[in-house]
């Protein structure tokens, strides 16, 4: 099937416009049936995957705005092919498990988690950075809104930390973004976000540690690691179910996949140099929040603790900078 990862990212996409038009009583069924459709695209996916060939699959590239080297640029792996498996069956299942009687306008809830799903499958096939930038800030709106329009009694504050805490380590993020994609250009003599061409670059060890930082910044918020973490309990408590079960599931997910996808390969001996930051921190995270996690009442909110406790084992797998510990973390 020719074009399949832009199938996965826009299928969701077009169905939410034309959701727009859907009559509401069928609402979830329309959404259900999305759901499937894209669940099944990326079965065929993952089906037509060669697991003998270790680089990037299904390649599809078009220019953007040449004279800066921004492209529409997507590619699959090993990487990040689980993660868009995982992303599709979650939305399915959170879509089924809906309860038309808690959830006071079902269409515009069916419309806003299939644009998520939109950005959560271009965060993990896209490989130029702009573009992942792009759906990595866009997957902020719909879960603001998912949160704003159905959460709890506090639901406004939950929103605005989440989008404060997110946009301004996004922020950062970017800075470090168009600073490698100018050392590239110092070097090459040509500008460019393809993350491929990236890997080829020879940074310093002193710019690898700057600009490991600025990534941090927006990869540590979104994992979230400790000190950040303080946004995910509001946003778990005040959510409703299929917002928490998302943030749990997939959202998370994608601060550890950026330092996967981004800061080891890119910043390899920075990486080594902040083995020991990084491993206290998620140490702090695995024992801190799960005890918080043990003295909460509201079961939302043992999933958030537990969401960062078990996150922290993950950046610790990455972090570990071996095959076998990397490879259970992803």
């Amino acid at each position: 099937m020719e074009h399949i990862l832009s199938i996965l990212i826009f299928f969701p996409l077009l169905a939410g416009i034309l959701g727009f038009v859907v009559d509401k009583e069928v609402a979830k069924a329309y959404g259900i049936s999305v759901a499937a459709v894209e669940f099944l695209l990326s079965l065929w996916l993952w089906a037509s995957f060669d697991t003998n060939y270790a680089g990037m699959q299904f390649n599809e590239f078009a220019p953007i705005i040449s004279q800066f080297g921004i492209s529409y640029n997507l590619g699959v792996d090993g990487i990040s092919l689980f993660i868009v498996l995982m992303s599709t069956l979650i939305t399915l299942l959170g879509i089924i498990l809906l309860d038309e009687d808690k959830i006071a306008n079902m269409k515009n809830m069916i419309i806003s988690l299939l644009f998520l799903e939109m950005t959560m499958v271009g965060v993990f096939l896209s490989l130029d950075a702009i573009i992942f930038y792009l759906f990595w800030e866009l997957s902020l709106v719909p879960m603001l809104y998912i949160i704003g329009a159905w959460g709890g009694p506090t639901r406004v504050y939950a929103a605005v930390k989440f989008f404060l805490y997110t946009f301004a380590g996004s922020l950062v993020m970017l800075v470090g973004l168009l600073a490698i994609a100018y050392l590239y250009h110092l070097e090459a003599g040509v500008w460019t976000f393809n993350l491929l061409d990236w890997y080829q670059l020879d940074l310093s060890v002193g710019l690898q540690f700057w600009l490991f930082l600025a990534l941090f910044a927006g990869f540590a918020i979104k994992v979230p690691m400790f000190p950040f973490h303080t946004w995910l309990p509001h946003a778990h408590g005040q959510a409703p179910t299929i917002g928490s079960v998302i943030l749990a599931a997939v959202l998370l997910k994608m601060g550890t996949y950026g330092f996967v996808r981004f800061s080891l390969p890119l910043f390899p001996d920075a990486s080594v140099e902040m083995i020991p930051f990084i491993v206290v921190l998620s140490i702090i995270m695995v024992i801190y929040t799960a005890m918080v996690a043990f003295a909460q009442k509201d079961m939302k909110q043992v999933i958030a603790y537990s969401s960062v406790s078990h996150m922290g084992i993950i950046m610790i797998g990455v972090f570990a900078m071996n095959a076998e510990d990397l490879g259970g973390s992803i």
